[in-house]
């Protein structure tokens, strides 16, 4: 691995400066899950969580926080992105949702940090609309899955 990007030689952050990079496109999926009871789950599918479409508001905050990541971040930096896209995955046998968020834009920079947001702010939304109903769900495995695009090319999760 190399050295870390966001120290300068006296070990201060800095944001790293991108000026000379090529612009390029760039995608970033990233996924995580998040565990609740089985009714909890039956309620979402089914269209029966008191706070109205859980999974589509959930859908809508991803694409929101994908946006407001460089706001979140300290030393994100702020991008024009050219595409978002979110998937949920029910696993009724493990009673819970797998969401993955992919990312694009065509810049100096990728959109890791971009997609991760929208998968953690995805989970938190569930979270917050089902929790009246079961306050222990888990939420979990939240990690890169791929990326495209820039200087260091392609690099998919063998996890």
């Amino acid at each position: 691995m190399s050295e870390f990007t966001h120290f300068d030689e006296a070990g201060r952050a800095v944001m790293v400066d991108v000026a000379d990079k090529a612009d390029t496109r760039r995608v970033a999926a990233a996924g995580g899950s998040i565990r609740m009871l089985p009714d909890t789950l039956a309620r979402i599918l089914g269209g029966q969580a008191a706070k109205g479409d859980v999974l589509g508001v959930a859908r809508i905050a991803a694409i929101q926080a994908t946006k407001r990541a460089a706001e979140l971040i300290p030393l994100c930096h702020p991008i024009a992105l050219t595409r978002v896209a979110v998937e949920f995955e029910p696993d009724v046998q493990a009673s819970s949702i797998r969401c993955t968020v992919t990312a694009e834009t065509v810049g100096k920079t990728g959109v890791e940090m971009e997609a991760l947001t929208g998968v953690s702010v995805a989970l938190l939304t569930i979270y917050d609309m089902c929790k009246a109903v079961d306050r222990g769900m888990v939420m979990g495995d939240i990690r890169l899955l791929e990326k495209q695009g820039g200087k260091s090319g392609h690099w998919r999760s063998d996890r």
